[in-house]
């Protein structure tokens, strides 16, 4: 379905608005691959909604990731967009085409502004912290960078129970997906200069920083880097089937949205484990086969759904 149907199944109807959630949906298409494809099987008015919270998520993080660009031009730049952003919600008006369609979805959803407010803090921390000592630490980064994803994009998707009642449900997926993408881009991440893995349980299995740049350079993992990250797996596993339950909180038409980025990104850790957790001298990623193979019986499901 092209974005002009999609947007007037939304009701959207001012051109200015119009081109901003565009904007905001081709960022989608063209670095959320897995989400994207995930975001075809809403129905198309509650498309525009996500395509404008990933892409403000995309905007700040390409400026945290930006490798052209130091500390303290990542801080101002962090900055310029938290001023405008506070502005935007206050005023409902800004000239920026990805804060206007974020400033719409906002308001249209009545998406909490702290949500917004504990992401630009989570961002923030990746220009200081380079390392967590445990788990308790890099929580409060996920809380940030991942559960409030789940938190903002969840009115959007609609409850079968109280919205309350299927948060955590919700914060659990984004913290679950977060944590494979630490596992799968643990190499990249060192590249940046940063380990997003607790220091403390990479210790229990003899590794560090150093064993794992060493990894990174040889294109060799160890048996111990293997077993640490095998571990990490295990945790991500075990999130995920915090999340499950919330996927029947969700409005019969986005569970099959919702079910599809589950299972594609827990194929991302499948693909870990038979890579025997060998990440750092390749990136692990799902075919497009792999991809359809899931989608497609989605669609079905999706599209009964809604005719239900």
């Amino acid at each position: 379905m092209s974005a002009e149907r999609e947007l007037d199944a939304a009701g959207v109807t001012a051109p200015a608005l119009r081109d901003a959630y565009r904007r905001c949906r081709a960022l989608n298409a063209q670095h959320g691959r897995t989400y994207y494809l995930a975001t075809r099987l809403l129905s198309p008015e509650q498309r525009p909604a996500v395509h404008a919270l990933y892409g403000f998520a995309r905007w700040v993080d390409d400026v945290v990731d930006d490798v052209h660009s130091g500390p303290d031009e990542k801080s101002a730049a962090l900055g310029a967009i938290d001023e405008r952003l506070r502005a935007a919600l206050t005023d409902r008006s800004t000239d920026d085409p990805v804060l206007a369609a974020l400033i719409d979805t906002v308001h249209r959803y009545d998406i909490p502004v702290r949500h917004f407010q504990d992401f630009m803090a989570s961002m923030r921390m990746d220009l200081t912290v380079t390392d967590y000592p445990a788990f308790a630490d890099l929580e409060r980064y996920v809380h940030g960078s991942a559960a409030v994803i789940g938190l903002q994009v969840l009115p959007v998707l609609g409850t079968t129970v109280p919205r309350a009642d299927a948060e955590p449900a919700a914060a659990a997926l984004g913290v679950a997906f977060q944590l494979t993408n630490f596992i799968r881009d643990v190499g990249e991440d060192l590249d940046r200069g940063r380990v997003y893995l607790p220091a403390d349980e990479l210790a229990a299995f003899g590794v560090d920083r150093e064993r794992l740049l060493h990894a990174r350079a040889t294109g060799r993992a160890d048996q111990q880097v293997r077993a640490a990250l095998r571990d990490q797996v295990r945790r991500a596993r075990e999130v995920y089937a915090r999340a499950w339950p919330g996927i029947g909180m969700l409005a019969p038409r986005s569970r099959p949205c919702v079910l599809t980025a589950y299972r594609l990104y827990g194929r991302i850790l499948d693909l870990v484990e038979d890579a025997d957790c060998d990440v750092l001298s390749r990136r692990v990623a799902v075919s497009n086969g792999r991809r359809l193979a899931v989608a497609l019986p989605a669609l079905a499901r999706a599209v009964f759904a809604r005719a239900a």
